[in-house]
């Protein structure tokens, strides 16, 4: 039999491709900003996770072009072997310190940050409990472990404590959820499942990589905004959202770290973050270090877009992050609107199966630190009359 033969069958890629509301792999011509122009047009971007507006921020960029110049383009090795640049340390030590934990490790992408944490510390024999809209690298981090993976409904208290009233007491357990959940942008019940992982015995890890910049005291994410920086055990986060570069990380004891450093397969055997990456990372830490205001912008821009969407009519989930998205159901309208917005001047981007369930439909729309309150009017407008038939 062909391998290859599935490549041949009818796909719903190309289905969408047919009917002409495809809507991935737009090419951007300008640098990512609240407005850029993409395939030729302006556009407003409302479907960015560049939550801080740091992507243009001149200091950002020169900290890039200066590593560059200093270091080269790529560093060519793991970190366990020629990889490792003193600027990997010190972003390391300097963000450790800002998350107030012991140790942080970074890895060459925020999806492989959570293939490399789980497979480590979740063995055949361990047990790893995840809300069922958990990001699609936890899952496979869950699969890469060989543990046994249980899932509660999303949010659902009383479901996540029936999972762990399965886990044999002589097994380990580890619940794990995103902070800031990316498609809903609601925000994880973590006093809840504080008080049941230690009901239990289990420990527990967050997927901050939307909470980052965005909640808890100057941007701290999840376990900072509910005061419990001390009950998680892991955090999880990325690089490429709110600090405008490329890697992820993770945040924990020195204990558990130093395990993690030395059996994790994703972090020994890849090549470790790029200079510029790292540097620019760095330069964007320190920048909302010494500007905690910008996540304060960011909440008010959010609020700002929540009210317009109230005001004109447009029914969205209701929730305290950037993240805000519109109800448009069945997948051929949703796309339909996401084409009609994308052309009148406002990009956004759809969320279908499996990343939302079936009837579930989105248009996600996000918010800068940076907006204007006049692009987001314009914006907002623009979606509202897209969008009338289902206000």
């Amino acid at each position: 039999m062909d391998i290859f033969a599935k490549c041949d069958k009818p796909s719903p890629a190309q289905e969408l491709i047919e009917r002409g509301v495809y809507p991935y792999g737009h090419a951007l011509e300008s640098r990512q900003d609240v407005e850029v122009i993409m395939e030729g047009k302006r556009r407003i971007m409302l479907g960015s996770n560049n939550y801080l507006g740091l992507t243009t921020h001149p200091e950002i960029i020169e900290a890039g072009i200066r590593a560059f110049e200093q270091y080269g383009s790529g560093c060519s090795g793991s970190r366990f072997l020629n990889g490792t640049l003193e600027m990997h340390l010190e972003l390391e030590e300097e963000l450790a310190k800002f998350l107030r934990k012991e140790m942080v490790i970074t890895f060459s992408t925020g999806f492989q940050s959570n293939l490399g944490i789980l497979s480590a510390i979740v063995g055949p024999h361990d047990y790893v409990i995840c809300d069922r809209e958990n990001h699609a690298s936890i899952y496979d981090g869950c699969k890469l472990s060989y543990g046994k993976m249980l899932r509660f409904r999303h949010a659902d208290m009383e479901d996540l404590e029936r999972q762990l009233q399965k886990v044999p007491e002589n097994r380990g357990c580890l619940i794990v959820t995103d902070g800031v959940f990316s498609m809903g942008g609601d925000i994880a019940k973590l006093p809840e499942i504080v008080k049941l992982a230690k009901q239990y015995g289990a420990g527990v890890m967050v997927d901050d990589a939307h909470g980052l910049g965005v909640i808890g005291e100057g941007g701290r994410g999840t376990a900072s905004y509910f005061g419990l920086e001390d009950e998680v055990d892991i955090y999880m986060g990325t690089f490429s959202k709110s600090l405008a570069s490329l890697g992820g990380y993770c945040a924990t004891s020195k204990r558990i770290g130093f395990y993690i450093k030395h059996a994790s397969r994703p972090f020994i055997f890849s090549a470790s973050i790029t200079p510029a990456s790292c540097a620019t990372a760095l330069a964007a830490l320190r920048h909302l270090e010494a500007h905690p205001e910008l996540v304060d912008r960011l909440q008010e821009n959010s609020t700002y877009a929540r009210a317009c969407f109230h005001k004109k009519g447009v029914r969205i989930i209701e929730a305290e992050t950037p993240i805000v998205p519109i109800y448009t159901y069945e997948v051929y309208n949703t796309l339909a609107k996401a084409r009609e917005a994308y052309e009148a001047g406002v990009y956004v981007n759809p969320v279908l199966p499996p990343a939302c369930a079936e009837g579930e439909c989105l248009l996600r729309t996000s918010y800068m630190a940076t907006h204007t309150k006049a692009l987001i009017d314009e914006a907002t407008d623009i979606l509202a009359k897209v969008l009338k038939p289902n206000a």
